[in-house]
């Protein structure tokens, strides 16, 4: 089963050298600071530090459980569907758009004002739905940036971790992450690039769904024994 990691700027567990992770911070860095117009501002440097943090326990998850995915999510695989090539950088936009729409709101302009528990919720949900992502990660060897049939890579159901629970994990938890980035920088217009990625998401999980059913031998039988996509019980 292949699932999409979605990341602002380079990548969001997929990063196996230093000089990869500081690109990724600068750009966030860049993506945050200067929409806000100032270095003075607290939530914007505690969103950089857990997301550091958290980006390198990913990296040391995958590392130890699912190496070989970091040179297959390195770029957009031969064999990828034009539409999915497509979505695939859409929702990479919309990851990336929380970042500026969370500091012109929250560090410049001041929209929408929320407190402090607000902003302690969306650290919850970030941590939760960045580890969740990681899981998800680490016992699917076929989690690519896209969906093909991996011919080239003996492409085999997975149905272990939690893929047991719901056949989209990655999909599911990648939501969880992006209310819970737009929150922890205590924005809630940040939530519309978050709102929209979920409608992305929803079609390019039916989209991967149809590919799967259609060339991945096995996953009809999956899809009618795990009957879940994002959520046990609703959909």
């Amino acid at each position: 089963m292949t699932q999409r990691d979605i990341r602002p700027g380079h990548s969001f567990a997929a990063a196996p050298s230093l000089g990869s992770l500081a690109i990724t911070i600068a750009v966030m860095f860049a993506a945050l600071f200067w929409p806000a117009g100032t270095l003075d501002w607290s939530r914007g440097w505690i969103f950089l530090g857990l997301f550091l943090v958290l980006t390198v326990v990913a990296i040391i998850w995958i590392w130890r459980t699912n190496p070989e995915l970091f040179a297959a999510r390195s770029r957009y695989q031969k064999g990828t569907k034009p539409w999915d090539a497509v979505v695939a950088t859409l929702t990479i936009i919309l990851f990336a758009a929380i970042l500026p729409v969370g500091a012109f709101d929250d560090g410049r302009f001041h929209w929408a004002p929320q407190p402090d528990w607000v902003v302690l919720i969306g650290y919850l949900l970030m941590t939760s739905g960045y580890l969740g992502l990681t899981w998800a990660q680490s016992v699917n060897r076929h989690f690519e940036p896209t969906v093909r049939i991996q011919t080239d890579r003996d492409h085999k159901v997975i149905d272990t971790g939690p893929y047991a629970v719901i056949r989209h994990p990655g999909y599911a938890t990648a939501i969880v992450l992006s209310a819970g980035m737009a929150l922890s920088l205590g924005s809630l217009y940040a939530l519309i690039p978050a709102g929209l990625l979920v409608v992305v998401l929803f079609g390019c999980t039916l989209g991967e769904e149809a590919e799967l059913r259609k060339g991945l031998e096995g996953y009809a039988e999956y899809m009618a024994r795990v009957r879940w996509r994002w959520i046990p019980g609703v959909w």
